[in-house]
């Protein structure tokens, strides 16, 4: 259900459940994030945290510069490769299509695997738009890595992409919260089969001293963030929260004892700013590089 019509009832139950993706493959319904896990014992902390929770999607990027060790914490912890849903994306500055071609092979060497489930261009860079893309097609090929999606992609991206591509993205990762809500980007990726995964589903924080959020977390015995994850859930969006604190990876995981009303769903969509706490696509688009 769109929504523009309303809010569907049929959210997940538990933090296994996946949504299928355009291409046939599931997805978890939520994965845990790496960005700023930097140092091997943190690292594998977090993942023997997350896994127990019930995690089973990773997510990662070239730019975080932890792919080295996330491979070997995987190995460490003993975790099983065909258990775990891996995700990677492409750096603006290994872009274009042998750069990317050969960025990809040094992440799969860092990550200790033959293959990606899932691999993103990480923002959208007009030097290299298509010649990326067509990389990540012909990885899907290649079997290097099994769905193929984008990130940070505006509705002006991915109609320019439609031009070109052989096959459209399956997954599109954007900074999505309650105060940057992206509805008409939201409604345009999934009346066009893509799933939209939500980074920094927290707002980076700077969400969770709503005074709203905070009534309707007590009201639900529950925290902000498992209010805003709910909230995200039940938009259908994947959502990927990170923390280093075990309590809070274990917190984030508990959100399917409960659900939001529609009336709850609608004043957190009203909370929208459209305040960024990352970089605005179109100007990364242009420049080619974050700022």
């Amino acid at each position: 259900m769109s929504r523009r019509g309303g809010y569907t009832t049929m959210t997940p139950t538990e933090i296994t459940a996946t949504r299928k993706l355009a291409d046939g493959r599931q997805m978890p319904v939520m994965g845990f994030g790496t960005y700023l896990l930097n140092d091997q014992p943190t690292m594998n902390t977090a993942i023997q945290t997350a896994w127990d929770a019930g995690y089973r999607m990773f997510d990662t990027a070239m730019l975080y510069r932890n792919e080295d060790i996330l491979g070997p914490a995987i190995q460490q912890l003993g975790l099983p490769r065909e258990g775990l849903f891996l995700t990677s994306k492409v750096a603006e500055i290994v872009q274009g299509y042998d750069q990317t071609m050969k960025a990809v092979e040094g992440s799969l060497k860092r990550l200790q695997t033959d293959y990606l489930d899932l691999l993103l261009i990480h923002w959208p860079v007009r030097e290299h738009f298509f010649d990326t893309w067509r990389a990540l097609e012909q990885l899907k090929a290649d079997g290097q890595v099994k769905s193929i999606g984008v990130s940070n992609y505006t509705v002006a991206h991915l109609e320019l992409l439609a031009t070109k591509a052989k096959e459209m993205p399956v997954v599109n990762q954007v900074e999505y919260h309650p105060y940057l809500n992206q509805q008409a980007l939201a409604d345009y990726d999934q009346e066009h089969d893509i799933v939209t995964e939500a980074w920094s589903p927290l707002g980076r924080r700077v969400v969770l001293d709503d005074p709203m959020l905070a009534k309707m977390a007590a009201h639900h015995n529950k925290s902000v963030a498992q209010v805003i994850l709910r909230w995200e859930l039940q938009h259908q969006l994947v959502t990927i929260p990170k923390s280093t604190h075990p309590e809070r990876i274990q917190e984030n995981a508990n959100i399917f004892d409960f659900s939001l009303d529609i009336d709850e769903m609608t004043m957190i969509d009203l909370l929208n700013k459209n305040e960024r706490t990352g970089d605005e696509p179109e100007i990364v688009y242009e420049t080619g590089k974050q700022y």
